[in-house]
C-alpha cells in the first residue's frame, strides 16, 4: 500500500538523527521484521518506538526509513562490496561549478572537485561498487532484475524515498536509503559521515548474502545446451535424439529456476551435480507434460515451432512424452544424495505426477461440462495444473537442500496460490490481447465468473459459449463486469502468495521469490 501524503522531513538536529539510528537498531533486533516489510507494518512500529522514546510523530517518516534500512541491513551487509550499488541523486553536484556531461543513465562526474560527488564515488569504486548518479530507482531495480548487482545503497530526497517504496518492495530489492538533509532540486546535502560508515559496513554471514536469480536463471540455461544435455542423454536412438531435441527447446525454465532457488536456499554446501540433476528431473517431467498437452489440445505450435506431434506424428510424439517421463525417475534414482532424501523427493514427484493428471483430465472435459462446473472447482483445476508443476519444483529443491517441514508446507501452499494466480492471469491476458482469434473456452475461469453472474439472464451461459462471436461474448463479460471480478481475485490469490512468503524462515528463498513474484505479477 502507499503511504499516505503527509509532510516529510528530516531532524535538522544531528543529536536526534544520531539517537534514532541508535534506537532503531535496537528495536529492529527486539522486533525481528523480515523484508521486505510493509509500509503498514513499518509505519506503526515507527509509531511505537516514538512513544517509547517520548518523541513527537513529526520524526514519524525519518524513523520509517531508519527501519526500512534495519529491516535489510543483514542482507545488504552481507552482500560482497562489488555486488553493490551506490546511488546518488544528481542533485547534489554544484550547478554552478559543475563540469560533468549526462548519458542515458545519469551524470558522469568529470571530478572538477565541486561538490562532494567525486569524492564520494571514488571512496565507492575503491571498496568495488558500482556507482550511478542519476534519478529514481529504475535504473537500479533493472541492475537487480538482470543480475548486475544484488544490493543498494541508495540517497535520495525524502519524498523519492516514499514514492520508491512500492516498486523497490515489489522487486524485493535490499536497499538501505539516505535521505537528504533538505529538499531541492539543486545544491543540496545529506550527512556525509553517516554515508561512508554505511558504504564500508561488511560481514561475512554466507546465511544473510542474497541469491542473484538472474544469475541462476544464466546457469540453468547452460544446462539446457545440447552440449550439456548430451551428458544425459548419452544414446543413439532416433527416440533420444527426440527426446535431446525437445529438452532443448525454448521456453523460460521457471519451474527448473525454482527448484535451484529453493535447493541453494536451503541447502548447508551447494552440489554441482544435484543442482544439474534437479534442474533436468523438473525439466523432463514439464518437456513430457507439454508433449502430451499439445496432443490433448490439438495445438499446432510449441515455442513458435511446429508441436511435436505436428512433425513427428502422434504415437511418436506419446512415446517421446513417456520416454521424457521414464528419463525424469531415473535421473531421480541416480541423484548423489541421501536415501531417505532421494525417497521423499520421489514421493513428491509421484503425488505430483498424480495431481496434474487429474488436473489435466478435468480440463480436458471442461468443453464438455463447463456450464455445471462452479468458481471454485475451475481453481481446484488451476490449483492441480499450474500449482502442482510449481509445488514439486520448489518442493523437491527445498527436500534436496535438507529444508524442515514447516517450511515445505509453507511453500506447498504458496505453490497451490502461485498457480491459481497465474492461470487467473493468463485468462485476463488472453482476454486482453489483441490481434488474435478468440473461442469462448480460451477464458475458462472467466466463464466460470460469468455463469455464476448470469443467474437466469439472456442470453442464457449455454448461448453464450455455443456461440462463435467473441463480440457477443465479449458484451457479456461487461454487462456482468466479469473482468472486474477477475482482477479481484487475481490480486486476492497474489495477497495469498505473498501471505505464504512472509511465514517463510529462510530469507533468502522468501526474497527470491518476492522477485519472481514481482517480475510475473507486475502490476
Amino acid at each position: 500500500m502507499t503511504a499516505k501524503k503527509r509532510i516529510l522531513k528530516v531532524p535538522k538536529d544531528k543529536q536526534i538523527r544520531e539517537l534514532l539510528r541508535k534506537e532503531v537498531a535496537v528495536f529492529a533486533a527486539e522486533k525481528n521484521i523480515m523484508p521486505p516489510a510493509s509500509f503498514e507494518l513499518l509505519e506503526t512500529s515507527s509509531k511505537e518506538l516514538l512513544t517509547r522514546l517520548n518523541l513527537d510523530e513529526e520524526f514519524l517518516d525519518f524513523t520509517i526509513v531508519l527501519l526500512g534500512n534495519e529491516t535489510w541491513r543483514d542482507v545488504v551487509n552481507a552482500t560482497p562490496f562489488n555486488r553493490r550499488l551506490l546511488l546518488l541523486p544528481q542533485c547534489l553536484r554544484n550547478n554552478l561549478q559543475c563540469k560533468g556531461v549526462f548519458d542515458e543513465l545519469g551524470l558522469i562526474c568529470a571530478g572538477c572537485k565541486g561538490c562532494q560527488i567525486d569524492d564520494i564515488l571514488g571512496r565507492a569504486e575503491e571498496l568495488g561498487y558500482s556507482t550511478l548518479v542519476a534519478e529514481g530507482t529504475t535504473v537500479a531495480i533493472g541492475l537487480v532484475e538482470e543480475g548486475s548487482i544484488d544490493a543498494v545503497i541508495g540517497v535520495s530526497c525524502m519524498p523519492v524515498l516514499q514514492n520508491s517504496f512500492d516498486p523497490v518492495s515489489r522487486a524485493a530489492v535490499p536497499v538501505i536509503g539516505l535521505p537528504l538533509l533538505y529538499d531541492g532540486c539543486v545544491n543540496t546535502s545529506l550527512d556525509y559521515e553517516w554515508l561512508f560508515s554505511e558504504i564500508e559496513q561488511i560481514t561475512d554471514k554466507k546465511e544473510f548474502q542474497p541469491l542473484s536469480v538472474s544469475m541462476i536463471k544464466n546457469r540453468v540455461q547452460e544446462y539446457f545446451s545440447e552440449e550439456s544435455l548430451a551428458k544425459f542423454f548419452q544414446g543413439n536412438t532416433d527416440t533420444e535424439k527426440l527426446a535431446l531435441k525437445t529438452m532443448a527447446l525454448g521456453g523460460q525454465r521457471m519451474r527448473p529456476l525454482l527448484a535451484l532457488l529453493a535447493y541453494q536456499s536451503y541447502a548447508e554446501e551447494i552440489s554441482g551435480e544435484v543442482q544439474s540433476a534437479l534442474a533436468l528431473i523438473i525439466e523432463c517431467f514439464h518437456k513430457a507434460s507439454l508433449v502430451h498437452d499439445d496432443i490433448q489440445d490439438n495445438e499446432d505450435f510449441r515455442y513458435e515451432q511446429p508441436a511435436l506431434h505436428k512433425s513427428v506424428g502422434v504415437p511418436v510424439a506419446i512415446n517421446i512424452g513417456d520416454y521424457l517421463i521414464g528419463k525424469g525417475y531415473q535421473l531421480l534414482a541416480t541423484v548423489p544424495c541421501d536415501a531417505k532424501v532421494k525417497a521423499n523427493c520421489l514421493k513428491v514427484v509421484a503425488t505430483s505426477h498424480l495431481n496434474l493428471s487429474e488436473g489435466q483430465g478435468a480440463d480436458i472435459l471442461l468443453q464438455q461440462n463447463i456450464a455445471q462446473k462452479s468458481v471454485d472447482e475451475i481453481l481446484q483445476i488451476f490449483e492441480q495444473k499450474t500449482g502442482e508443476a510449481v509445488k514439486v519444483a520448489l518442493m523437491t529443491g527445498a527436500i534436496a537442500g535438507n529444508a524442515a517441514e514447516s517450511e515445505l508446507q509453507i511453500l506447498s501452499k504458496f505453490a497451490e496460490y502461485f498457480g491459481i494466480a497465474y492461470q487467473i492471469r493468463d485468462d485476463l491476458n488472453e482476454l486482453r490481447e489483441t490481434n488474435h482469434l478468440k473461442h469462448a473456452f480460451d477464458f475458462p475461469f472467466l466463464l466460470s465468473l460469468l455463469k455464476q453472474s448470469i443467474n437466469g439472464h439472456s442470453p442464457t451461459f449455454s448461448d453464450i459459449i455455443k456461440t462463435e462471436n467473441f463480440d457477443v461474448l465479449l458484451e457479456c463479460f461487461e454487462q456482468h463486469d466479469t473482468e472486474v471480478t477477475a482482477d479481484k481475485y487475481l490480486a486476492d490469490y497474489v495477497q495469498k502468495c505473498y501471505a505464504e512468503l512472509d511465514k517463510l524462515q529462510n530469507k533468502k528463498l522468501r526474497l527470491s521469490l518476492y522477485g519472481v513474484m514481482g517480475k510475473v505479477f507486475k502490476s
